[in-house]
C-alpha cells in the first residue's frame, strides 16, 4: 500500500472553484481508469473555505507511478499552479486500517 495527503490552499474562492472544476474532471478519469488506485478523495476543510485535502491510496508504489503517468493526471499537475497559493505533500506508509487490505 502506498498512500499519500496532500494540501492545497487556493489563492481565492474563484481559484477555489475552478480548482474543485478541475478536481472533479480529473477524478472522473481517474475512476473510470485506475485499478490500482484503492481510494482518492477530496475534502473541503471545516472552516477554511479555501483549503483542500487529497487522501490517495494505491495498491503499490507501481500504481502510484501508473497514476502519475496519465495524460489527464499531468494535465491536472500542470493547470492547478494557477489556482493555488501552496501546496503541502506526505508520504503515508500504511500501518493498519478498516477497509484496505495492507498485504502487498
Amino acid at each position: 500500500m502506498f498512500g499519500l495527503m496532500v494540501r492545497f490552499t487556493c489563492k481565492d474562492e474563484s481559484a477555489a472553484t475552478a480548482f474543485d472544476e478541475l478536481v472533479a474532471r480529473t477524478g472522473e478519469q481517474i475512476r473510470a481508469n485506475e485499478p490500482g488506485t484503492v481510494i482518492y478523495t477530496v475534502h473541503r476543510v471545516d472552516g477554511r473555505p479555501l483549503e483542500r485535502i487529497f487522501y490517495e491510496l494505491y495498491r503499490d508504489a507501481a500504481a502510484f507511478e501508473a497514476h502519475e503517468a496519465q495524460e489527464y493526471v499531468r494535465v491536472f499537475l500542470e493547470a492547478r499552479g494557477q489556482y493555488l497559493a501552496s501546496v503541502e505533500v506526505d508520504r503515508l506508509d500504511f500501518v493498519a486500517g478498516k477497509g484496505v487490505d495492507g498485504e502487498q
